[in-house]
């Protein structure tokens, strides 16, 4: 049986197909499905929660789009981020932003969280890279399940957020673990620890 080779998607092709499909994303033209869990969501919605109170109460122009994707021009690569922060002042320069929910500037991006799932990876490598020659300027990389390879989380490993930090070209990693408070350069006064967010994946008792 000859196998065929997966057919290489333009991003315009992509976005076509499965803008509004939040189980894939797009690397390099190749169509990744993501495998987001119940808990991974509610990792997601609790920080959602947490940067949205900060939001109001600094009274900032950001806020968090319930979907987007980011295209990464010079490449056929459109990520599909657990959560992102835009400033909606920049959002008149995004030539795409009226008809679809698809950044390009990063200028528009304030912040970057991607909850870690069974790609690792991508969100500890791929991701690092593409976000830091976008000009993110902050990027985290939520791992409640402590699954991150020992290069990136330690030994032994244990539920951690990296927190980048944009620092010219290159990201500044801090890691966060056990109850550490989070520290964050577009959220300074945010009021979050790391416990926090890992308990937000047990069941309440009632």
């Amino acid at each position: 049986m000859v196998q065929l080779a997966p057919k290489v998607l333009t991003v315009d092709e992509f976005i076509s197909h499965y803008g509004e499909c939040d189980r894939y994303e797009l690397i390099d033209g190749e169509l990744i499905e993501m495998e987001p869990t119940g808990p991974h969501e509610q990792v997601s919605a609790l920080i959602g929660r947490k940067l949205n109170v900060e939001i109001d109460r600094q009274d900032l122009s950001y806020f968090i789009p319930h979907r987007c994707l980011i295209k990464l021009l010079g490449a056929e690569t459109a990520f599909r981020p657990d959560l992102i922060v835009l400033d909606q002042t920049q959002l008149i320069n995004e030539p795409l932003w009226q008809q679809e929910p698809v950044i390009t500037s990063e200028n528009s991006i304030k912040l970057i969280a991607e909850v870690v799932s069974t790609n690792w990876q991508n969100d500890y490598a791929r991701k690092v890279e593409d976000y830091a020659l976008l000009g993110v300027p902050e990027y985290w990389i939520v791992d409640y399940l402590g699954i991150g390879g020992r290069e990136y989380i330690g030994k032994p490993k244990q539920p951690t957020v990296t927190i980048c930090t944009l620092i010219g070209d290159e990201y500044q990693k801090r890691l966060f673990q056990n109850n550490d408070q989070l520290i964050s350069s577009i959220f300074p006064n945010l009021q979050l620890t790391t416990q926090k967010i890992f308990t937000a994946v047990q069941p309440i008792s009632k």
